[in-house]
Formats: structure tokens, sequence, C-alpha cells
């Protein structure tokens, strides 16, 4: 059945890259628009500039940093020997996954439900792999393992983000002299999270441009930034002119006008991070597709890309983003718990954490669920009745829909292109 490849060659990665822009689409509209929610949310930048820093951020990360190699099956989901005999069905199930993975998520940001744009796509190939090859050929482990993600993820980041909180509550705010307090401690923040971005910078988005830290080099490149960065911000602290006689609510709002800038930088790191290893989910499966077609039916594990595949799926991040992002925006920033710019850190700062202890470790993660874990976190160190339940239990019922939901759009697809081509 190559034949089908050789002659309908063309045709299917023509059709493969409109899919595969429209989940960069998806993941634009869903996914940056967690990394840039709680910014917004907490007023520390309008919707227009948050666009504009994604934007740049994202584009450089997913372009810079989305590597000139990607590995073709996300996470060794499935087992690619069931597909030599047959590898027109390794790119009817690709480009069936990249359609079912997009309008999931296209659906999903209509209704404003943050979901996991990785748990999308990984639901959609287990889907096709398992009705259409069959149940062998997918790694049961490797999901299993993705399904308990769901619960420690958000509990992890949910944690630091109490602890993180809890913390500036403690030192700053519920201090008689807040400003001289901020003036003292912040400078500490600003170092902790220039840590702990340098770290998500270095270990996600680095290494794809061919710069390999061994973990001594990445931690102590890591520790020196900290170091400037805290330096950097206690000078910056100091400058500012600021009241020391003002009421209690005055020196609240300045205070807060620190950390708003604060989340400004964290928002870039998280966008350039999330970038570097989210466009791999657009694509990762294009790759498949043109490398298969491309090589008249080989299967690798790995694809070179082609020139165009990168720029293509930077595009539809940033568009996605720009004309598609307010409303999970708006359910992240706004509708979970009410968002200072210190909360907003507290829970930005606890999901970088999270994701760089989840790339430690080889946990599958979904920066979706460790921010929104993280902002959960930050409504409970100020009480249970800080939440929107109803607004958590449809994220969390959303959560657990897009596996099953992928899964059967691609089941569905993956006949119909099948019939189209055979």
């Amino acid at each position: 059945m190559v034949d089908v490849l050789v002659t309908n060659g063309p045709w299917l990665i023509g059709i493969a890259a409109l899919f595969g822009f429209l989940m960069a689409w998806g993941i634009g509209a869903n996914d940056v628009a967690n990394a840039m929610g709680t910014s917004v949310g907490s007023n520390a930048i309008t919707i227009k500039q948050a666009i504009i820093i994604a934007m740049i951020f994202e584009f450089a990360g997913a372009y810079l940093a989305g590597g000139e190699v990607t590995s073709t099956i996300r996470k060794g989901i499935i087992d690619s020997t069931f597909f030599i005999e047959q590898p027109e069905l390794l790119v009817y199930g690709m480009i069936a996954s990249l359609l079912a993975a997009g309008l999931w998520l296209i659906a999903a940001s209509a209704l404003g439900w943050p979901v996991s744009t990785t748990h999308s796509i990984v639901g959609a190939i287990v889907g096709f792999a398992a009705v259409g090859v069959g149940t062998d050929a997918v790694e049961w482990g490797k999901v299993g393992g993705i399904v308990g993600s769901w619960v420690v993820t958000p509990a992890i980041s949910g944690f630091i983000a109490f602890m993180i909180f809890q913390s500036v509550q403690k030192l700053i705010f519920n201090t008689d002299n807040p400003l001289e307090n901020a003036k003292r401690y912040v400078p500490f923040y600003m170092a902790l999270a220039g840590f702990v971005m340098a770290l998500v910078t270095i270990k996600k988005g680095l290494k794809h441009v061919g710069l390999h830290f061994n973990n001594l080099e990445a931690y102590s490149l890591a520790i020196a930034i900290a170091a400037l960065v805290g330096i950097g911000g206690m000078i910056a602290i100091k400058r500012l002119k600021m009241d020391k006689k003002a009421d209690r609510q005055t020196q609240f709002g300045n205070v807060e006008k620190v950390f708003a800038i604060l989340m400004v930088v964290t928002a870039c790191c998280m966008a350039f991070a999330h970038g570097s290893n989210d466009v791999a989910n657009a694509i990762g499966p294009l790759a498949a597709v043109v490398s298969v077609v491309n090589s008249g039916g080989e299967i690798s594990s790995k694809a070179p890309l082609v020139w165009w595949i990168l720029p293509l799926g930077a595009v539809g991040i940033v568009l996605g983003l720009a004309i598609f992002g307010k409303r999970v925006m708006q359910t992240i920033g706004k509708n979970i718990t009410h968002l200072t710019p210190s909360r907003g850190f507290a829970a930005e700062l606890a999901a970088a954490s999270t994701v760089v202890i989840a790339s430690g470790t080889g946990l599958p993660i979904s920066t979706t669920q460790t921010l929104v874990g993280a902002v959960l976190g930050v409504g409970m160190a100020r009480g249970i009745a800080a939440i929107n339940i109803g607004v958590v239990r449809n994220i969390v019922v959303s959560w657990v829909v897009t596996l099953p939901a992928g899964a059967a759009l691609s089941i569905m697809f993956f006949f119909m292109i099948k019939g189209i081509f055979n």
C-alpha cells in the first residue's frame, strides 16, 4: 500500500500541514492563555500587552528552541513497529489526531475551559492506534502515568503556591510596616524567581538550540542569574519613590506594584518555556507525516524538521492566542479566585517550580493543570470561600473528558481519512 503514499503524498502533506496549523492555533488559544491568564487576571498587564509579550516570547521559544529534530510520537505513547507493514496507517492516524486534538482545543477554548494540549494529542493518538491498529500498539503504562499526573501535578503546584503566598503574607502583608518589609524581602523572591525561571529556560528551552548543560553547570548558571536578579531587584526597589507615612492600604498598593513588575518577568519566561516545549504537540505528528511520506514509508522515531514546519507552528500559536485566547485567560485569571499581583506571582512561580521538578524527575506534565493547581493553592491560602467551586468543577470535568474526547474524534476521522484515500 506504499503506493498510496507516493500517489497522494503532496495531498497528505498539505492536509497534515493544515491540521497542524489548526492544532497550533488551538494550543495558542488554550495553553498560552494559561501562561498569561494570571498576569492579566491580577491586572499586572492588560490583555493587549499579554498578547504582545506572548507573541514575542512564544514565537521565540517555538522557533529558536523548538528543536531541529522532533520526536514523531510524543512520549513514546505508541509502538511504531506495528506500522512498519502499513506506514500509511500511521500517516492517516497522525492527520486524524491533529484534526481531532485541534477541534477539541478550539471547542474547549470557546467554552473557556483550560484543558491540556498534551493530553488532547495523546488521547487522539491512543484512540486511533487502539481501534485502528490494535490495543497492543499502545504503551498503556505510559498512558497510566499521564492519568496519574492529573492528581499529582496540581497537588504539587498547589502546595508550593500555598507556601509561597503564606510566606508573603507573614513576612510582608501582615506586618506593621509592609513597605519596609517588602523592600527587605522582595529581592529574595526575585532571586528565587530568577533561579526557577533560569532553570526552566536552561532545561526546557536551550537544550533544543544545541546548548547542553550538565546538572552542575545548569544549577551554577541558574544560581548566578538568581544572584544578579536579586541584586538588580534590590537596586530597583530602593529607587521606587514611596511615601513611608502612607496608610496601610496605600502601602499594600505600592507593594502590589512591585509584584506586578515581577509577574511580567515570570510571564515572559513561562511563555518562552511553553513555546519551546508545547509547539511539539502540533509539529511532532506533522513532522511524522512529512518524514514517512518523503521517505516512501520508512518510519523513524525522530524526524528532521523541514524548514516550513517550525514557523507554521509558531505562527499558529500566536494567532490562536491573539484571536481566541481571551476566554481561557478570563477563567484562569478572574473566575477561579480573585488574584492580585502578589497572589498571581505566587501561582506563576509555583507552576514554574513544578515544571522544573517534573522535568527533573520525568513526570509527564500538563502546564495547564500545574497552573490551575497553583491558582487553587493561592485561593486556599485565603480559605475555601475564596474559591469559585462551580468553575473548578467544570475545569476538572473538562480534564477528565479531554482524553476520551480526543480519542473518539480521532477514531472517527481516522476511518474517514482511511476510506477517502484507500
